[in-house]
């Protein structure tokens, strides 16, 4: 436990913190990089050059500082961020790297502020946290370790066939090459999968899984990224990896998941572009379980050729009267012919008041970061329960 002498200090900081949140994190990334190289692995670096994980450190950086003695607050944070540390293996020797050069950046940006009892309070907070982070992520490495098929670190997987699901989407289907049974996982988790990159590291990312449960093997469906820079995995694994192809693969992991309880509440699942790779597996494991539950589905994606899974969700709407399908196109390339399931335009308020008869139900919701923020302000209008609402968001955490 801290002293409330170190809490008090550590609150005391959280005005510089706001000021120079960004400043800070891009000095310790920047700082951690090239003091210590080999954590190099555990980061995305198209997330560093768009700024998107200084952003999210900063973020969470505060508000570890706003809630450090109400820390009950940070739970389903403190989840998230373990299970992500646990699909990428990161151990306890790990945390004592991150500490120093946070600290270090500290004490660089804040300049005068960063007073010797700063300092070492920030020290006894980040301790604290790594702790917590430390004992949940030993759980969880032995909760994986001890499942029938369950395993830690890294084991090889086949490639049993590559399917091109869409202009931008290939499904990758494993299977695992010792031949043993795999684990159960739950619908909305995901798996990381290693790498080799040229300067003879690894490089690790993670991919939901995209179907049901099959104790067969696990499909994960990637979409290649192009930008400035284009994905380095997701343009590996489209151009490079084939059929009969072995790659590295972790075990399953996540917090964002479909419950294995009899709950009979509606279910709304609202998917942004990629963001239905774990929804789909949630609701084909949905309708198995119970044909007769009342679920909204929409898909928003920008026009057909994009668009993943069309054909196996029509398939599942055509046998389970109870789903409600809907596609949401923003160019459509044939507007003429898209469906009766479709529509024109962003998933906006005025579309789900007229696809939700209920809005006392379940939400689910994945895809990039304004599709978030938008669908948050329609519940949030619509006053649902924090309770009810369970989100991802894909990029940094």
């Amino acid at each position: 436990m801290l002293s409330q002498k170190i809490i008090n200090t550590v609150k005391a900081t959280i005005p510089a913190l706001v000021e120079n949140g960004e400043e800070l994190t891009k000095h310790f990334y920047a700082r951690m990089f090239e003091h210590n190289p080999e954590v190099a692995p555990f980061f995305n670096p198209a997330n560093q050059t768009s700024g998107r994980q200084q952003k999210a450190l900063a973020g969470a950086i505060v508000a570890y500082a706003q809630n450090i003695d109400n820390l009950e607050v940070l739970g389903s944070a403190v989840e998230l961020i373990a299970n992500k540390h646990a699909s990428l293996m990161v151990k306890p020797e790990h945390y004592p790297v991150v500490g120093k050069n946070l600290i270090a950046s500290i004490e660089s940006v804040l300049g005068d502020a960063a007073t010797p009892e700063v300092l070492t309070s920030w020290g006894a907070a980040y301790e604290m946290l790594a702790n917590i982070l430390s004992n949940r992520e030993a759980e969880l490495y032995a909760a994986n370790d001890e499942k029938i098929g369950g395993w830690n670190g890294f084991r090889n997987f086949r490639i049993d066939k590559k399917v091109v699901e869409s202009a931008i989407i290939t499904s990758f289907y494993l299977v695992p090459v010792d031949g043993k049974p795999l684990p159960d996982y739950v619908p909305g988790q995901y798996i990381t999968v290693r790498v080799p990159m040229k300067n003879g590291l690894t490089t690790m990312r993670n991919y939901s899984l995209s179907d049901r449960p099959s104790g067969e093997g696990f499909r994960i469906s990637v979409k290649r990224e192009v930008g400035q820079p284009d994905g380095l995995v997701s343009t590996y694994l489209h151009t490079v990896m084939n059929a009969g192809d072995t790659i590295e693969v972790g075990p399953p992991c996540g917090e964002f998941v479909l419950g294995n309880d009899d709950n009979e509440r509606p279910l709304i699942f609202l998917a942004g572009g990629i963001g239905i790779t774990p929804l789909y597996s949630m609701l084909a494991q949905a309708i198995a379980r119970n044909p007769k539950r009342e679920i909204v589905f929409v898909h928003a994606c920008l026009d057909e050729t994009v668009q993943a899974f069309k054909d196996n969700l029509d398939q599942l709407a055509n046998l389970s009267p109870a789903l409600n399908l809907h596609y949401r196109y923003v160019s459509p390339k044939t507007p003429d012919s898209i469906g009766e399931r479709a529509s024109i335009g962003v998933i906006d308020e005025a579309l789900l008041d007229d696809l939700i008869e209920t809005r006392d139900g379940d939400y689910f919701i994945c895809g990039p970061q304004g599709f978030m923020a938008a669908m948050g302000d329609v519940l949030k209008s619509w006053n649902i329960a924090d309770a009810h609402i369970h989100t991802e968001s894909f990029g940094p955490q």
